[in-house]
């Protein structure tokens, strides 16, 4: 039967479905020898998928791993960059890609699975699941900074952000440990809302993707996870989308 080429991807360990529409995007997925297109369909029991020439493997078993993805690490299988990425600090035989990212200046927690449609439903903006950062600015905030913080902020290209949950911690010198739980990630949306409101970030970790947390882990450990937090994420999967608000008109 016929699927859409970005969900045979996803199901054969290739990453999140918005992953593998890269990957067709991008040039590097051929069906019958034929350079696909977004929105093409294929049957993988007919058709001859292949992924940069190699043909897609049948579905490997699934696999669940938590890192400690350290300040200066790609979160990528593969990048031009000379720097590390997080696949090649987790020894693991089959295709596992990261869930989400964060950028290289920032550390904590990073799920890497080959589970695609966990993934999809994971990092889908419409879902709207949590992640919570450690965030050390600084400067100690004042209350209409921290309030700002937590109404949302209006970032340079325009986008507001969502409101967030936002606690002091303990003070570091001169600046102080903030802890931030937001239901979106848009690139480095955490450091310009910091250099926006005076708060110049100096260091970021993520400490929970949903129900999973980074728990003892240090820089460059992973682990399995555990069938319970497998279980807890595919629960938190199927959590219907977040509905949008949508603004009253003025009377």
């Amino acid at each position: 039967m016929k699927e859409r080429l970005q969900k045979i991807l996803a199901r054969a360990g290739y990453g999140s479905r918005r992953s593998c529409e890269e990957f067709i995007s991008a040039g590097r997925v051929r069906v019958n020898g034929r350079v696909a297109s977004l929105g093409d369909s294929a049957d993988p029991e007919v058709d001859k998928i292949q992924v940069d020439g190699r043909p897609i493997q049948a579905s490997e078993p699934l696999v669940y791993v938590a890192l400690y993805k350290p300040r200066g690490v790609i979160s990528a299988v593969s990048s031009p960059d000379p720097r590390p990425t997080v696949r090649s600090l987790v020894d693991v035989t089959e295709q596992i890609y990261p869930v989400g990212r964060l950028d290289v200046d920032s550390e904590g927690l990073i799920l890497l699975t080959n589970d695609g449609d966990l993934a999809n439903r994971l990092t889908h903006p419409r879902y709207g699941h949590e992640k919570e950062y450690r965030v050390l600015v600084a400067r100690r905030p004042d209350e209409e900074q921290l309030n700002t913080w937590r109404r949302g902020v209006v970032l340079e290209d325009g986008y507001r952000t969502q409101p967030v949950q936002l606690l002091v911690e303990n003070p570091a010198g001169k600046g102080i440990w903030l802890r931030v739980t937001m239901r979106e990630g848009r690139k480095r949306q955490i450091r310009e809302t910091g250099t926006l409101l005076g708060l110049p970030v100096v260091k970021i970790i993520r400490v929970r993707i949903g129900s999973l947390r980074l728990g003892n882990l240090k820089p460059r450990q992973w682990r399995h996870l555990t069938p319970q937090e497998v279980k807890a994420l595919r629960s938190e999967g199927k959590r219907p989308p977040v509905k949008k608000r949508t603004p009253r008109s003025p009377k």
